[in-house]
């Protein structure tokens, strides 16, 4: 079945059995998607992460501009924190997506929506390939290599087309994020496959490779069933919250509109 093209999305990767009380820690971030025609605030996100960075859970509750939930995504982690499992869960039409398995071997699923039924292929995933938000370990693991001007290429998976696509990452230049010493890269398709998809532009703070901002193709459709052009902004880091705080997110029900 084909989809609109959801450019990798940030967001920060994946979960994982704690080994220790620090690895127990819940932190929670905030970001702001914005559309990048007009500047309009479209939604918002919530990021739960717990465990250590190797092994790292992540939850994420997509929010309409006052605040109520209408899309949960959860990523734990599976073979490396570039290879997450996830589900992405849309309570306005019932669109599921998402990737499971062992290793490299993995089951891609799409449902349209809830009446419709769900399409499942088997992945083989190569060496360095990326899952959705394991871009973002990606960017960390070729930090290095990124700063010497090299540029990194990967097989990212689009669980909406079912297949992996070629992408080419590298450093565009040293930028001022909101008055903070910051880096710019730049995704794009490595290769040409019929579509055209716009470049994604990721700024990450310079002195702890913090992902600030996402500008590109976003991965949560509009109430239309289309993927809009976005602007993800993270102005601050995760702060400490209560494991209870992540055990609510993960069950508090999703609204079926954003609409009054």
């Amino acid at each position: 079945m084909r989809q609109p093209l959801p450019c990798l999305i940030l967001l920060l990767s994946v979960i994982a059995a704690p080994v220790s009380a620090a690895d127990q820690t819940v932190q929670r971030q905030e970001g702001r998607a914005y559309a990048t025609a007009d500047g309009r605030l479209l939604y918002r996100e919530t990021h739960w992460l717990q465990g250590p960075a190797s092994a790292q859970s992540r939850l994420v509750l997509y929010r309409c501009s006052d605040g109520r939930p209408f899309a949960r995504k959860w990523m734990t982690p599976q073979g490396s924190p570039q290879t997450p499992d996830f589900t992405l869960d849309d309570g306005r039409d019932g669109y599921q997506e998402g990737v499971r398995g062992r290793a490299a071997d993995r089951q891609v699923s799409v449902r349209a929506s809830a009446q419709a039924p769900t399409f499942s292929r088997a992945i083989t995933l190569p060496s360095g390939a990326v899952v959705d938000a394991g871009f973002d370990a990606a960017v960390r693991s070729h930090w290095a290599a990124l700063q010497a001007g090299q540029s990194v290429a990967f097989q990212f998976l689009l669980p909406s087309r079912q297949r992996l696509v070629p992408l080419k990452l590298q450093r565009t230049g040293a930028v001022s994020w909101q008055g903070e010493p910051a880096e710019q890269l730049q995704m794009k398709l490595d290769a040409w496959f019929g579509f055209a998809v716009p470049a994604v532009t990721l700024v990450y703070a310079t002195a702890d490779q913090r992902l600030l901002q996402f500008t590109g193709t976003g991965n949560v459709r509009d109430e239309k069933g289309r993927y809009p052009q976005v602007r993800v902004e993270f102005p601050a880091a995760p702060v400490a919250t209560p494991a209870a705080e992540l055990s609510a997110a993960r069950t508090q029900p999703l609204v079926k509109t954003c609409g009054a």
